[in-house]
């Protein structure tokens, strides 16, 4: 099975209703664009809308870490990288960067942990086996990429020692 590492098929574009009163991308936003990044990740991962309908599984967010590095402004494409850190039985610890589509610059990044949910009790669930071995899969290819120093980044006023 190949594998891409990183998964980089998300893309997008900066729309004008995103934009703040310092003339570029509002914050809120980062998270709505970086939603619909993980949403074509998790497809990758297996959690396909099929697959959620056949199992009546889903997935909800529990925690997500953004790191904003560069400015994005109206118009301005983006392209996502994306990985998966880490998953048991229940949760999938992901990462995702965003770059400017033509300038190259890596403009944000964002670790997010997820959990397996039923939609049946609203609780989380297994995954089935099916999904553990493509997410086995996926994160071995991923485990080859060096680890950003945003993965685990802990916030401070002060420096960390």
């Amino acid at each position: 099975m190949d594998i891409p590492a990183p998964y980089a098929a998300a893309r997008d574009v900066v729309r004008p209703e995103w934009i703040d009163y310092n003339g570029h991308m509002n914050v809120g936003y980062y998270h709505v664009v970086f939603d619909l990044a993980t949403d074509r990740f998790t497809e990758f991962l297996g959690l396909t809308p099929e697959f959620r309908q056949r199992h009546g599984l889903t997935t909800f967010a529990l925690e997500a870490h953004l790191n904003f590095l560069s400015e994005v402004k109206a118009g301005d494409p983006l392209n996502f990288e994306s990985r998966l850190l880490d998953f048991d039985a229940k949760r999938i610890h992901g990462y995702h960067e965003m770059f400017h589509a033509t300038e190259g610059y890596l403009a944000a990044s964002m670790e997010t942990l997820s959990s397996v949910v039923s939609m049946a009790t609203r609780r989380t669930a297994p995954m089935p086996d099916e999904l553990n071995e493509r997410m086995a899969a996926v994160k071995a290819a991923h485990a080859q990429l060096a680890r950003p120093w945003q993965i685990g980044h802990v916030i401070s006023a002060r420096p960390i020692r």
